[in-house]
Parts: C-alpha cells; sequence; structure tokens
C-alpha cells in the first residue's frame, strides 16, 4: 500500500474532538514563581558584583603583598577580583544565568501541550499549550493534520509524546499523564508519523 499523507480516518469526522486534554496549571504557577525567584537572585547577585566588587591594584601598590590563588605552579595567579574584566564577567555571568532559567522556563510552557482538538472534516487541528495564567489561557495553533508529526509512538515514549508541528523548531510535548478521549484516532490522526 502506498504511503499516504492525508491519513483519512474510515469515518468521516462530523464535528469537533478533543483527542488529547490535560491541565497542569498548578505546575506552571509553580514553575513561574520559580523562575521570578531565580531572575530575582540572580539579578541581585548580578548587582553585587558589579557595585560590591573593588578594585584592590592600589592597595597592592602600597603594601607590596600579593594576593595569589594559593596553588602551586600554572594555577598560582594574582586576583583582584575588583578589577574590570571580573567585575563585568561576573555581572554578565550572572544576568546570563538568570535570564536562561527564564528562558527554558517560558520554552517549556510554551512547548507544553494542554488540548488537542481535531476540527470538523479531520484536516485541521488545534494546539492549545499550558499558561501559568489559567486554563484556556495559553497559545492556540491552527494547522493543517498534514503538518504536524509524531515522532514517537504513544506507547514507546515513558513520560512525554512529541509532536513535530511543520515551520516551529522544538517539539510540542504532550504530558503522558493526560487524558487521550479516542486514542484510535489519535494513533490514526495528530499520533501518526509523517515525513516533513
Amino acid at each position: 500500500m502506498p504511503f499516504s499523507n492525508n491519513f483519512s480516518t474510515s469515518t468521516p469526522i462530523l464535528k469537533d474532538v478533543i483527542l488529547f486534554e490535560h491541565d497542569r496549571t498548578t505546575f506552571f504557577r509553580l514553575l513561574a514563581i520559580f523562575c521570578a525567584g531565580q531572575l530575582l537572585f540572580w539579578t541581585y547577585l548580578a548587582h553585587f558584583a558589579y557595585t560590591g566588587l573593588k578594585d584592590t591594584r592600589e592597595s597592592v601598590s602600597h603594601t607590596r603583598k600579593v594576593a595569589t590563588t594559593g596553588l602551586a605552579g600554572l594555577w598560582s595567579f594574582e586576583m583582584n577580583l575588583g578589577s574590570n574584566t571580573w567585575r563585568y564577567g561576573f555581572t554578565v555571568t550572572c544576568l546570563a544565568i538568570g535570564a536562561g532559567i527564564v528562558g527554558l522556563g517560558v520554552l517549556f510552557c510554551g512547548r507544553s501541550v494542554s488540548q488537542v482538538v481535531l476540527h470538523k472534516g479531520g484536516r485541521m487541528v488545534t494546539l492549545s499549550t499550558q499558561s501559568p495564567i489559567g486554563p484556556d489561557k495559553g497559545r492556540r495553533i491552527t494547522i493543517p493534520l498534514s503538518q504536524v508529526a509524531c515522532y514517537a509512538h504513544r506507547q514507546e515514549s515513558p513520560t512525554f509524546i512529541p509532536l513535530r508541528v511543520k515551520g516551529y523548531k522544538f517539539y510540542f510535548l504532550l504530558d503522558k499523564e493526560g487524558t487521550l478521549n479516542n486514542a484510535k484516532l489519535f494513533d490514526v490522526t495528530v499520533g501518526a508519523y509523517r515525513p516533513f
């Protein structure tokens, strides 16, 4: 049998069908609080690094005592944590870590699917993502069914079902703790593999 891109079912879809649903608003609220706390902590640490680290070069030249790392050989060098290199480097690193944690939290929230709806006729699908604000407050993406592919069967993946959507870089994730309302229809529509 030749490969078909349509994956049509034997019976037509007469109304919109919710194939998958999973509300994790509480988890994503806690994730948002964690990310906000991390951003505040790393921003404070960056502020301390920028304003609190003092240049010690003047005091070293007057007293002739040189602070070193205390390690022997190659790793023994003069330390001046208040120099512009250390101060700016530490500040930028702290800000980058805080922004990275927030970015990963936003990415995970924006790629976790709360609902999959197969529309009447079976040609269009709507993916709704999770939101810390509440259910049905996330992003909704309506796309043709031919642009959605599942790269692992739902029984093979241990925690998440990865969905690939054409035109998006990362996978959308369906948590296996969610509810599949019509598993057979899911397998032949959204859960089917399609090469892009």
